[in-house]
């Protein structure tokens, strides 16, 4: 299992916007997706899930599951700016 950690320090924003989290491997996006995504959850959160546990077992580059957690998080509206 891999845990390659990302380019950079993604946030996100936690409990309506008074705390933020810090992913930086996919693992950490996995825990994120699973425990502190806000409802409800569309294509791009599916296919970061997918992209990030693709990316644990070495099927696909990190930078892939990076890329989806952004698109899914910037989609849900909690990428910290």
């Amino acid at each position: 299992m891999q845990t390659t950690i990302w380019d950079s320090q993604i946030e996100i924003i936690c409990q309506g916007g008074d705390h933020f989290k810090s992913v930086r491997t996919p693992r950490d996006a996995i825990t994120c997706l699973t425990n502190n995504w806000p409802a409800p959850h569309s294509r791009s959160y599916a296919a970061a899930k997918r992209a990030c546990m693709r990316a644990l077992v070495g099927e696909v580059p990190a930078s892939v599951a990076e890329a989806a957690f952004i698109k899914a998080a910037e989609e849900a509206g909690i990428l910290k700016q």
